[in-house]
């Protein structure tokens, strides 16, 4: 029986650092980047964190006008940890949202939004709503004028703001009436808060202070912060606390956390409402330090000090900057060349921030909630790969190990529906259980991200020991993916579907079926599967080497290929020219195998750029078709994929990738971004070409060291 090949044995890519006769000097990379803020803006707030905690701040270097950004970037400060529930008053059980479905002939149940029964609707958004993410506090300035009211945004003059990225310093300076004020801004790289230094007369003068604000979640898709709820549904309570430390004790319903506070000077700390804390320094002189950080459990040492926080974030973020892959474009003439780099330093800096956590990262980060707070599992190898890309696997493998941890809700899930091994979950909370959802209950293209990740730890380090360590992972995953797929006698093969949602989710659920992006994806994981088999000693799974060899054909018409073979008309009917140009994917992440003809390829990219809705895209499309046009030599048109001037690919000052109103921020897009960037410089498997993202006209000028070539 054939066998398809795919070109994945081993990289004889050009994808050594371009030869060059000096390193780049990357601190000069990185501060030509220093985010400068010179006006109020709600879209410009600055995040300081450390992949496992975040804080993002206004002009003031804290968080002192949250009104005035809850409908820009938020200011936002959340945890891995910080998670929380309301009551489970009704004792809904999880049964209830399930659904039964006929496909291919059997009977399978899956978890969705439903309208009716009432308590069956009741049941879904309670656990769609919950558990949700946290947004831990505010803490901000604030500042009292002379005739005694407090200062408003519209007080705050003079505005210079700048985020150094290579010590994660964030320093602003502003006057109010005319009186000068610098906050020094850091946030610690091992544990979860901040320290902050103020220098300003007004701390002489008693009209400068701190407040915490605490808030309870709103239980709403999004949620910035902003509502306080029924005080009697949770408490701030000082307690153990000196004119120099102490600790807010945090509960809400059955959550608790703390805040634990130092200062290098005596204070007047009280809370003036039930979750309203003032710290007044009781300095005579102009400067103050102070320190806030956010444990689950209290930790009985003392907070860091400012100086010590400076000294660790210093440290780790150099560390970072001189760790894995490079670009520098400052030879380019190229009138775009200055705005890439940019791109490309703000998502390192956004991703290592929001992103590098132990846990899939929801795609606002840790910033504010969408979608409850919940991780998206096919997003997580846009937040997540271009970490090994870029020559830093350590920070891909965080994430990756918690697939152990919730790999038995993955085959309670495949047993649920009567499939083998694992199937992974869509929308979930970190300890993997599924959230309802019409879309997401059906998508799988989520499912072989776990394989392309493992693959890519093995390649960085060419040891049996990461064969050894996700194997089970690795076998759990291929083994559902060999299950799912239905036999089609008529035509003698296996198909996709039905039953299933493509990464482009205008498709309905029931009559879809045999999505090309899907196919090839399908065929490539159960492929490096078996080779994960060889290397191991084991012998090829005979199931995978079945469908592997049998797998429909990726369906075509009129010289193009289908986004799905249901649907023959994907190209006419504007239902289907929206979302995510999905079909550019078989050939964008994955190699080329022998099912693809470039030819029809080609053609089918240059038919999407004619007729797709491109307002209904999103951030990590863009990216997605940069990978396509490299792979098929066509750098010029990579270029403008990264800059088509659509509002889903907007970049903002802070470096963000904004959508709409709703999602003001969209890391998938960063790390999307980051990670055909690596492909366009350092190429893929078999590829010959120097740089073959980018144009040969002259004008582009390609340094960089550190990165790998993708598969």
């Amino acid at each position: 029986m054939k066998k398809w090949i795919w070109l994945i044995a081993g990289s004889i890519s050009v994808s050594k650092s371009m030869a060059q006769a000096t390193a780049i000097n990357r601190e000069a990379v990185v501060r030509r980047h220093t985010i400068h803020i010179s006006n109020a803006d709600p879209l410009a707030s600055l995040t300081v964190g450390n992949g496992q905690f975040a804080f993002t701040a206004d002009v003031t270097g804290l968080q002192s006008f949250p009104a005035f950004y809850q409908k820009g970037v938020p200011l936002g400060t959340q945890s891995e940890w910080g998670w929380h529930s309301f009551p489970n008053t009704q004792n809904y059980q999880r049964e209830e949202t399930l659904k039964e479905y006929e496909l291919e002939g059997k009977k399978i149940t899956y978890s969705v939004q439903v309208k009716e029964p009432e308590r069956n609707r009741k049941a879904v958004d309670y656990f769609r709503q919950n558990p949700h993410r946290l947004q831990l506090s505010h803490i901000g300035l604030e500042i009292t004028k002379k005739n005694g009211t407090l200062a408003t945004i519209d007080d705050i003059k003079h505005i210079d703001q700048q985020l150094d990225m290579w010590t994660g310093a964030l320093q602003s300076r502003f006057t109010v009436e005319g009186e000068p004020v610098t906050v020094i801004t850091y946030a610690h790289q091992e544990r979860d808060g901040i320290s902050v230094q103020i220098k300003s007369a007004l701390l002489a003068k008693k009209r400068l202070a701190i407040r915490l604000h605490f808030p309870y979640p709103n239980g709403e898709f999004k949620d910035v912060g902003m509502f306080e709820g029924d005080s009697s549904r949770h408490t701030s309570i000082l307690h153990k606390r000196t004119v120099l430390s102490g600790v807010i004790q945090r509960t809400l319903d059955n959550t608790t956390y703390f805040v634990q506070y130092g200062f290098n000077q005596p204070v007047n700390i009280q809370m003036r409402r039930s979750h309203d804390c003032k710290v007044q320094p009781l300095t005579t002189g102009n400067t103050f330090e102070a320190s806030f950080y956010y444990t689950p459990v209290i930790r009985h040492s003392v907070v860091p000090s400012f100086a010590e926080a400076k000294a660790n974030s210093s440290t780790q973020w150099i560390r970072f900057w001189k760790s894995g892959g490079a670009i520098d474009l400052s030879a380019s003439t190229n009138e775009r060349a200055k705005e890439l780099e940019r791109r490309i330093v703000l998502s390192q800096y956004l991703t290592k921030v929001q992103c590098a956590s132990a846990y899939p990262p929801q795609e606002t980060g840790l910033t504010f909630n969408s979608w409850f707070g919940k991780p998206h599992l096919e997003m997580h190898w846009w937040h997540a790969v271009h970490f090994a890309l870029w020559g830093r696997t350590a920070l891909m493998e965080k994430s990756l190990d918690w697939y152990f941890t919730v790999a038995n809700g993955a085959r309670d899930l495949a047993q649920r529906q009567g499939f083998d091994g694992l199937r992974w979950q869509k929308m979930t909370d970190h300890d993997g259980r599924e959230a309802p959802s019409s879309v997401g209950a059906f998508l799988i293209w989520q499912q072989p991200h776990l394989i392309y990740m493992a693959e890519l730890s093995y390649r960085a380090k060419k040891d049996k020991k990461v064969l050894e360590k996700y194997k089970d992972l690795v076998f759990g995953t291929a083994a559902f993916m060999a299950s799912f797929p239905t036999y089609d006698s008529v035509h003698k093969r296996f198909n996709l579907g039905k039953g299933l949602i493509p990464a482009q989710e205008c498709f309905d659920a029931v009559t879809t079926f045999n999505p090309t992006y899907e196919l090839a994806y399908w065929q490539w994981a159960l492929t490096v599967a078996q080779q994960w088999r060889e290397r191991l000693g084991l012998p090829r799974e005979k199931k995978w080497d079945t469908i592997i060899n049998k797998l429909s054909p990726w369906p075509q018409a009129n010289g193009v290929y289908l986004a799905t073979e249901s649907t023959p008309d994907c190209y006419t009917n504007e239902r289907y020219i929206t979302d995510h140009p999905a079909v550019l994917g078989a050939y964008s992440s994955l190699p080329a195998c022998n099912r693809l003809d470039t030819a029809v390829m080609k053609n089918t990219y240059n038919l999407i750029l004619k007729v797709w809705k491109w307002e209904t895209t999103w951030g990590w499309d863009f990216p997605l078709m940069a990978m396509t046009a490299t792979r098929l030599q066509m750098p010029d048109k990579a270029i403008d994929a990264l800059f088509m001037p659509v509002q889903t690919n907007r970049y903002l000052v802070n470096g963000h990738n904004f959508q709409d109103d709703r999602l003001t921020i969209y890391l998938p897009g960063n790390g999307g971004l980051l990670s055909a960037i690596a492909m366009m410089c350092a190429g893929y498997d078999h590829n010959t070409t120097p740089n073959p993202g980018f144009p040969r006209d002259g004008s582009w000028k390609v340094k960089w060291e550190g990165l790998k070539p993708m598969f």
